[in-house]
């Protein structure tokens, strides 16, 4: 199959107006860009919304829709060996988009290039510190043994997608999937261009094309909408989102927050780290540049996670207990007039921009010496994940972290353990608690989640967590299409039909 690669830019930003194209193809108009198309990296919210599912497809897959739990999708089934090791029964008859065969050495082959050295692929970070090792059997069985051992390993499946054993070890421009649709365009920076593939193993989508356009504004995202120049804009903001026939909320599994690196001066002070969270009015928010049934976070993740602990809740907003707390780690001799830099992703949600200045100006009147840096998303990760800048000052990152697949392992290694990729702590007990939680099952996992997340919290006080997101979607009258809480995450083009 031919395959075009990076185009030229184009001298206009203008796409054709959806109306103009075929019935079953459609317009997506997204708030970023994409700075890659690396099926590796589709645990990222901007390239995943693209890729995962459509392009490249993982073993499994965890249904968010119904209480169907985790799906099939390239294994069409799977058995627990025991002693850590799962057999994984693939789907025959399974093709790639360049027409190879789909096989255990495929799924080998992406696993280890995952965890490779040469690359950085972002759905590494969700293994903890699990090793993996893989037993190609036949090419429809492929045996994989965890150390230690891991009772959540066909989940975890769910966040790998699979490519081509030919592959390199590198970033690829033109990626290869066995999902519905292929890359048939990227024009860096204008528009993305996804095919349905009529040689597809699966059920034919209804939709046969898809083009994503990048508008930073999400009143112009709604309007073209509205004026039938795009299908869907899966992210706008509660102010524009006011046409019941085809705007939608739904709660998107995505947690705000401010990392704290805790080796950079002042952060180090536990009384700076609770100044810092005691001067923000996280109620001013919601009903202003947050949309209402936006939530107050008291963990990394959302309220549906396992290990949910009910009893924590968010820090006061005190002004004079954070110019105690400062006072008093002066007076002992911490620099807390040292420079704070907050680094915020431009678009990663509706007016993160002023959530940003807001924070800001909070922690200045109770004595921080802070700033706002606002970024493009390849310079944020940057920041965001190890190694960190060499000489910097103390930044925190304020991000959004979306955890939708029901348990904390997504989520507690990479951002809390020493060795996390976006962790600012280190911490053994920290790192106990989730090494023993991740091996656990059942009550005994539920109840060390729900200590971790009250140890960081309250005893050395990791972060600052801000909201649990809710999120805002305009669908085209003519789609029949309901938002979901991985929409933010994922936009699966083969859950859209036509009315």
């Amino acid at each position: 199959m031919k395959r075009i690669l990076i185009g030229a830019l184009l001298a206009s930003a203008s796409v054709a107006p959806a109306m103009a194209q075929a019935d079953t193809d459609i317009t997506v108009v997204l708030s970023e860009d994409l700075d890659l198309v690396e099926p590796c990296m589709a645990t990222r919210s901007n390239i995943g919304r693209v890729v995962m599912q459509n392009i490249s497809e993982t073993l499994t897959e965890l249904d968010v829709r119904g209480d169907a739990g985790l799906m099939p999708r390239l294994a069409e089934s799977w058995e627990d060996l025991g002693d850590g090791s799962w057999r994984f029964n693939l789907r025959q008859g399974v093709t790639f988009s360049d027409g190879s065969a789909f096989d255990a050495n495929d799924v080998k082959h992406s696993f280890d290039r995952v965890f490779s050295d040469q690359i950085t692929c972002e759905s590494a970070r969700y293994f903890a510190d699990t090793e993996l090792t893989f037993s190609v059997v036949d090419d429809n069985t492929i045996d994989v043994k965890a150390e230690p051992a891991q009772p959540i390993l066909p989940l975890l499946m769910s966040l790998v997608t699979i490519v081509p054993s030919e592959t390199p070890m590198e970033f690829v421009r033109d990626p290869i999937g066995t999902g519905p649709y292929a890359l048939s365009e990227w024009t860096a920076g204008q528009q993305i261009v996804l095919t349905r593939r009529d040689d597809y193993w699966g059920e034919q989508p209804a939709v046969t094309s898809a083009t994503y356009v990048f508008r930073s504004e999400p009143a112009v995202r709604a309007g073209m909408v509205a004026a039938g120049e795009a299908d869907i804009a899966p992210q706008i903001s509660e102010e524009v989102a006011d046409n019941r026939d085809t705007d939608f909320t739904y709660p998107n599994s995505e947690t705000v927050y401010l990392r704290i690196d805790h080796s950079v001066e002042p952060m180090g002070d536990i009384r700076v780290r609770q100044a810092l969270n005691h001067a923000i009015e996280r109620e001013a928010f919601i009903g202003t540049v947050l949309a209402e049934g936006t939530e107050l976070a008291t963990a990394i993740v959302p309220p549906t996670t396992l290990g949910w602990n009910p009893e924590l809740e968010p820090p006061a907003y005190d002004r004079d207990k954070a110019r105690e707390l400062l006072a008093a780690a002066e007076a002992d001799g911490v620099n807390v007039k040292a420079p704070v830099e907050v680094i915020a992703r431009t678009e990663n949600f509706p007016h993160v921009t002023e959530v940003g200045e807001a924070i800001v100006q909070m922690l200045n009147e109770v004595g921080f010496n802070a700033s706002l840096r606002m970024v493009e998303v390849a310079e944020h990760e940057q920041y965001y994940s190890k190694p960190y800048p060499e000489g910097r000052n103390a930044q925190l990152i304020m991000a959004q972290h979306d955890n939708s697949r029901g348990d904390p392992v997504f989520s507690a290694y990479f951002k809390y353990h020493s060795d996390g990729t976006q962790s600012g702590i280190s911490d053994p007990k920290v790192d106990e608690l989730i090494e023993s939680a991740t091996a656990a099952t059942g009550e005994e996992r539920a109840a060390l989640w729900s200590e971790l997340f009250a140890y960081v919290q309250q005893d050395i006080v990791a972060d600052a967590l801000l909201f649990h997101m809710v999120g805002h979607s305009r669908v085209g009258t003519h789609l029949d299409f309901r938002p979901s809480i991985a929409t933010n995450s994922q936009l699966q083009l083969a859950e859209i039909g036509f009315k």
